[in-house]
């Protein structure tokens, strides 16, 4: 069974470059990625500085990425973060936000994405407030498509820590509200879940009165947790049994734009053979179409050192895998000795300054 995957840059950290992103959609569109959605937290433009325009340098990039997506026939689209607009939502906000959304029609978007993400939630009415902004977004822009992320976007308690308890039957209300051409994100059990199972997935439809567009956040490693790691194994607990329950399905990758492209493969092969699919399988498969033989044959053997035992713990061994990798002359073996030398820890701070 298939499903419509894509990409959803969506990581804390230092974004990748503008040739990166170009290079990204014309590797994956072959292989069935068919949207890309610009949404890096590093952005300010697109958060707490929502009100402002990009500059004029930015602006002319996103509209030759958008350029480059409609030749490689990828849907592109950006993921809009108006800080708390929900709290003040007068006659000012909204001319900034009109204001931006010419801006980003002038680009050509086709998706585009209202996050409420990051923000407060224990407030009155939030989920009516949300959807009453997203419909004037909706009436406003050219996008084709609008996907709304909610405040309360997994069941993960931690949400309800750092932004307050959510508020009493709020996906209910945010699904029964919200116009069903709006579709609506959804990260599943877990901020960062393991799998997605059928009756979790139809649970939440019945709740948002919609098939949820899934935010994958594997493999991304944005995080003082998560950065030490290099995720490169294929895509596990995403059965093509599934396919049924999503409206779509997104891909966060991690910092690593390249090696990011390996598990990503393998997403699309866990969907076309269904209970045919095997991970240990698909990896070398993946890997050997993004690195090679010879580097894919090393990756494979160092997983456990790259993925599971992590920067931070490598210790004597960091020399020797710097030597190995610096025989090869790969942007993938880059950014390995990239990560071996501390490029891509993300730190608390980092998280707090792009928030």
């Amino acid at each position: 069974m298939t499903v419509e995957l894509g990409i959803i840059e969506g990581y804390y950290g230092a974004p990748w470059s503008w040739a990166e992103r170009r290079d990204q959609v014309s590797f994956l569109a072959p292989h069935g990625y068919g949207f890309y959605m610009y949404a890096p937290k590093a952005d300010p433009w697109l958060r707490r500085r929502w009100q402002e325009q990009h500059p004029a340098e930015m602006a002319a990039e996103l509209l030759a990425l958008s350029d480059h997506c409609a030749e490689h026939g990828v849907r592109f689209g950006v993921g809009l973060s108006p800080f708390e607009l929900y709290r003040d939502f007068d006659g000012a906000a909204q001319e900034a936000l009109a204001g931006k959304l010419a801006m980003l029609d002038m680009i050509g978007i086709q998706d585009l994405g209202v996050l409420f993400d990051d923000m407060r939630g224990d407030l009155p009415e939030l989920a009516a407030t949300q959807v009453r902004i997203i419909h004037w977004i909706a009436e406003r822009t050219a996008a084709t498509r609008v996907i709304a992320c909610p405040t309360y976007y997994s069941d993960a308690p931690e949400l309800d820590r750092a932004f307050g308890s959510r508020p009493e039957s709020y996906l209910e209300d945010f699904g029964s509200g919200l116009d069903p051409a709006i579709e609506v994100f959804w990260t599943g059990e877990e901020v960062c879940s393991k799998e997605f199972t059928p009756g979790h997935l139809a649970r939440v439809a019945g709740q948002l009165r919609r098939k949820p567009f899934l935010w994958d956040n594997y493999p991304v490693n944005d995080g003082p947790r998560m950065s030490p790691h290099l995720h490169l194994r294929a895509f596990t607990g995403r059965p093509g049994s599934i396919a049924d329950h999503v409206a779509a399905h997104a891909v966060n990758p991690a910092l690593q734009p390249v090696l990011s492209r390996i598990p990503a493969l393998t997403l699309a092969d866990s969907y076309r053979l269904g209970e045919d699919y095997q991970y240990g399988k698909a990896f070398l498969a993946a890997a050997r179409t993004v690195l090679g033989d010879d580097l894919a044959y090393r990756v494979q053997g160092h997983l456990v050192l790259l993925q599971d035992t992590g920067l931070d713990r490598l210790g004597d061994a960091i020399p020797t895998l710097r030597a190995r990798y610096a025989a090869y002359d790969h942007p993938g073996a880059r950014e390995i000795l990239a990560w071996l030398d501390g490029a891509y820890v993300i730190t608390q701070q980092m998280m707090a300054a792009e928030h």
